[in-house]
């Protein structure tokens, strides 16, 4: 696109930085014989904020001959000025068409980005599925957590990788490169990507149904393709590249800071956790590792925060060393640091008296549920006692903001666990009050966010039944009467609607593709912005397409019940998994793996256990 063009479309929409490029550290190469898109299908400011997006970013470009660039969703402003002018999508490096690419690959994050998918498709004049593209175009790849079940998206995407994305994206992008210099064809290259582990081709797989149009079996078609597609894990994280220089944004973003992850993985064992499955088992850096990574981040990008990431950083075995370390260090440069959220249970007060004295904010805990019942059913391990000490210890540390998450809808979930969850933060706010006034933070302040429980593949709860819209509606009625007189706090409920839509296509099949598609013809964009979720167009997709949002959210799985998910090899054995929906129902709670090993990769433990001990 040239400059002209590009101006004049910068022009029409409301926030130009997200379109310009050119930031602090972007790549730039001039020799190369193979282009890789790395697009993420929601806006600038969002995209810029994934880690695994910047992993990639970096990886992808170590490689002699290829050029990674990054593209992001158009806001609406955005789409409307592309359409007007008769202008493609483009990329932030070289502001070329997606379509001019080699390989186009997607960041699956979160289901209700998938019609962004569509809009990013359409805009660059490549078919929506699969079987409809050219050998003139691009090969389509996606990658991410939703990818644990690929059937609602399969056939729009050539290729998906599931599991840790750093050496399989390369493999996969290496293979496809030396295809086309033999000249082979898109079916060609697709059968030496297959025997890739990890990856899935799903024009590869034929599904059966019943004669409802259920899920019944899928079964491989080629004999490159395997039966099923074991999740890759990147057993070497202390190695494994980062991200390199950090690209730094024209404008603010979400996560608008230097961020290392500390680990990968969790073993505590939260039933409702879908990361905390798919990302075992847990892999660590070195402190050492940790404090170069940080002061060459700080020193290349000009940040005044490093946040220390991952799934429970808590739980990072070296974090008591770490912290004190990594805060006299970077507040030598001015530099805070802070933990994206706290494990309830964490012994951590002289790091929070550490911390608030560089950066007053606040703290997150997640006690998820009210009572110690339900934190018992979805295996929390967490007692009241550990939240009220950990929130008073950050008090007295002068700490005055703190946030607590928790879900409504939970499996056997009663209105006395809704009401727990009132209870607990009025426990809270006395444990701030009960401290003398000389000695507490100015300026108090408790919020309460509930969300609703989306029932997840490869956890404990993947056959649970999700509430009913109503339901939910009740439940979240009974919090906020319940929630009423407590002192300082703040409530937030989230849209139940589009956790419905969520559950769906979190466990759905391949009909959904249909849907989807008709959802994005009758305007569905940008479903996770509440000012744009438009319900009522998807009812009408679901209708044409003689589906209900019912049959795939309310409905209880039965235990041996095929799933469409089922072509993934997760690790976690589905025997361990039936192990602990047992176990929940039951309100029995079973041991962190770092206190012996539960067996949830069955006889494939001892193989993957192992790497996790550096």
């Amino acid at each position: 696109m040239d400059s002209v063009t590009l101006e004049k479309l910068l022009l029409q929409v409301e926030k130009p930085a997200r379109y310009i490029g050119h930031e602090w550290n972007m790549i730039e190469k001039t020799e190369y014989d193979y282009r890789f898109a790395l697009c993420f299908p929601d806006v600038y400011e969002i995209g810029m904020s994934h880690m695994g997006s910047r992993i990639l970013y970096h990886t992808i470009n170590l490689l002699d001959g290829v050029y990674c660039e990054r593209c992001y969703a158009p806001w609406t402003d955005m789409e409307a000025a592309l359409r007007n002018m008769g202008e493609p999508l483009f990329t932030m490096e070289t502001k070329s068409p997606l379509k001019a690419f080699d390989m186009v690959g997607f960041s699956l994050l979160y289901e209700m980005c998938y019609t962004n998918i569509l809009t990013m498709l359409d805009l660059s004049g490549i078919p929506f599925r699969a079987g409809e593209r050219s050998e003139s175009d691009p090969i389509l790849l996606a990658g991410g957590p939703c990818t644990v079940n690929p059937e609602p998206v399969a056939e729009l995407f050539d290729v998906i990788c599931i599991g840790d994305g750093e050496e399989m994206n390369n493999e996969v992008i290496e293979a496809a490169r030396k295809a086309k210099r033999e000249g082979l064809t898109k079916r060609e290259t697709l059968k030496r990507l297959a025997s890739i582990e990890g990856v899935y081709i799903p024009a590869f797989y034929q599904v059966e149904t019943d004669e409802a149009g259920r899920f019944r079996s899928i079964r491989p078609t080629e004999p490159e393709a395997p039966e099923r597609v074991k999740r890759r894990v990147l057993r070497d994280l202390e190695h494994a590249p980062y991200v390199g220089k950090q690209v730094v944004p024209n404008m603010s973003i979400v996560h608008d800071r230097v961020a290392i992850e500390v680990m990968r993985g969790c073993t505590r064992g939260c039933r409702f956790c879908q990361a905390g499955y798919i990302y075992r088992p847990v892999r660590e850096r070195s402190e050492e590792t940790l404090l170069r990574q940080a002061h060459e981040l700080v020193a290349c990008t000009g940040y005044d925060e490093v946040s220390l990431l991952s799934l429970s950083t808590g739980d990072y075995s070296e974090l008591r060393t770490l912290l004190p370390r990594i805060i006299d260090e970077m507040t030598e440069q001015r530099v805070s640091v802070s933990l994206p959220s706290l494990r309830i249970d964490s012994d951590l007060r002289q790091e929070l008296e550490k911390m608030q004295s560089i950066r007053k904010g606040g703290l997150t805990f997640a006690p998820e549920a009210g009572t110690q019942r339900m934190r018992d059913v979805i295996n929390k391990n967490v007692t009241e006692e550990d939240l009220l000490r950990a929130v008073t210890d950050a008090f007295e540390a002068g700490w005055c903001g703190v946030k607590l998450y928790f879900m409504i809808g939970l499996p056997t979930e009663t209105d006395e666990d809704i009401e727990g969850i009132a209870d607990l933060a009025r426990k809270v706010s006395r444990c701030y009050y009960s401290i003398p006034k000389e000695k507490r933070g100015a300026g108090y302040r408790l919020t309460v966010s509930a969300s609703t429980f989306v029932p997840k593949p490869w956890t404990a709860f993947q056959w649970s039944a999700q509430s009913t819209l109503e339901e939910i509606r009740r439940k979240q009625q009974v919090l906020k009467n319940a929630m009423k007189g407590v002192r300082g706090a703040e409530l937030h409920c989230h849209p139940s609607v589009l956790s419905v839509l969520e559950a769906v296509f979190s466990r759905g099949d391949r009909r959904l593709v249909n849907v989807l598609i008709d959802a994005y013809r009758n305007g569905c964009r940008f479903d996770s912005w509440a000012e744009h979720f438009k319900p009522d167009a998807w009812d009408a997709a679901f209708e044409k397409n003689g589906l209900t949002k019912d049959e795939y959210a309310y409905r209880e799985r039965e235990i041996g019940e095929p799933l469409p998910w089922s072509v993934v090899d997760a690790l976690v054995t589905e025997s361990y998994l039936r192990r602990e929906w047992k176990r929940a129902e039951e309100a029995k709670t079973t041991k962190d793996c770092r206190q012996g090993c539960n067996g949830c990769f069955g006889e494939q433990c001892e193989n993957y256990c192992r790497i996790s001990k550096r």
